[in-house]
């Protein structure tokens, strides 16, 4: 099946969803650093890059009208810092805002099915209405707001077009849904709001794949299970036990950050071994303060951020188990999201960490997109 991707970043989403089956017929980024790790990856011929039709443009000038009715799935992850807990909260306001671009790809390609992926704080309280406005111009990218109207006037008339009962030649069945990558199998706490959309006209009974790893599992495992063995980790560097049933869980134990990085050279204490690897080099001057304690090790990392005015200390940091703490490297936070060990991220720590906090982890992103493949591929 073929995609359009937009709005790619690192790369992270448009990865995923290749591994699932969905071969890009364009993938489309403005951001010059992003564009160069893209490419990077691609002339080292990383898998599935080497295949990639990779652009640098603004989607605001793209013409996506050639792609009408060829393309099975437009995804991407719209910039998000109109909505983010640490950026100004602007939203329609902001002119960062590309949510009206991504409605206008699904209006112009009428693809089968989209995903699109934005931060948790688009379902902030404050932005319930915005958050409705969005899946209805998703649901029905046709009626489109006219010049003189304010996106206010055109939520009630989308409003008044649904409850209605209306339909046009273009309508989807949105769903969304707020996703912790943990509850995944991702190393990390990172929960994030998906928009999968499938057109009206076609009838895949699909729905957001089924948590297949638990908190409550992780408990039992290092409750009297193998988690500290497996490791061979001291008793007196064992976290305090945590109450946990005493039947194995169905599911699978969250991953911790220990499960991520520990086959990997500690950059502290073996800096020669690192440099041998990618982006494994030791960032110098981590320090914690109040609500900026890093990630302990044996449990998910708290969710890798790009911030707003440089990188976020406390987000991007390893708590080790003496109390010390020092920043991921490079390769540790790409552990994090999955990215695989191959995959170069040739500029600076301080643009590298921003890339990566601005990524859908790869896996997460093939979990979904396997799914929606699926019910795709099963249609008559």
């Amino acid at each position: 099946m073929n995609a359009i991707e937009l709005f790619a970043g690192a790369g992270g989403l448009g990865m995923g969803l290749s591994r699932a089956g969905f071969a890009p017929e364009l993938v489309l980024e403005w951001d010059a650093d992003c564009c160069d790790t893209l490419l990077e990856n691609q002339r080292r011929r990383v898998s599935p890059l080497v295949q990639w039709p990779i652009f640098k443009g603004d989607v605001r000038l793209e013409d996506f009208r050639r792609f009408e009715d060829k393309v099975d799935l437009v995804s991407g992850g719209p910039p998000c810092q109109p909505f983010s807990l640490g950026g100004r909260h602007r939203a329609s306001n902001d002119t960062r805002d590309m949510f009206p671009q991504a409605v206008r790809a699904v209006r112009e390609v009428r693809p089968k099915a989209f995903v699109f992926e934005n931060v948790k704080g688009l379902k902030r309280a404050s932005f319930t209405n915005y958050f409705q406005y969005i899946t209805l111009q998703l649901s029905h990218p046709n009626l489109v707001k006219r010049a003189d109207e304010a996106w206010e006037e055109h939520l009630k008339r989308l409003e008044r077009f649904e409850s209605g009962g209306g339909t046009r030649d273009l309508n989807y069945r949105v769903l969304t849904e707020l996703l912790n990558a943990a509850d995944y199998g991702i190393p990390q706490r990172r929960e994030r709001v998906f928009f999968v959309g499938i057109r009206a006209d076609i009838k895949a009974d699909w729905c957001f794949p089924s948590p297949t790893h638990a908190d409550a599992a992780l408990a039992h495992a290092q409750n009297g299970g193998d988690y500290w063995d497996q490791y061979k980790v001291p008793s007196k560097l064992r976290r305090a036990a945590r109450s946990a049933s005493r039947e194995r869980p169905l599911l699978k134990p969250w991953r911790t950050v220990r499960d991520a990085i520990s086959d990997l050279p500690d950059p502290e204490r073996k800096p020669f071994e690192s440099s041998i690897l990618l982006n494994h080099k030791l960032q110098k001057g981590a320090r914690a303060y109040p609500g900026h304690t890093g990630s302990p090790l044996d449990e998910p990392a708290k969710t890798l951020k790009a911030g707003v005015h440089g990188v976020p200390g406390g987000e991007n940091m390893l708590l080790k188990p003496d109390g010390s703490v020092r920043y991921f490297t490079v390769r540790e936070s790409a552990r994090l999201q999955t990215f695989p060990d191959h995959f170069h991220f040739q500029s600076s720590w301080t643009e590298s960490m921003r890339q990566l906090g601005n990524a859908v982890p790869v896996d997460l992103a093939c979990c979904i997109g396997n799914s929606l493949r699926e019910k795709l591929e099963a249609l008559p």
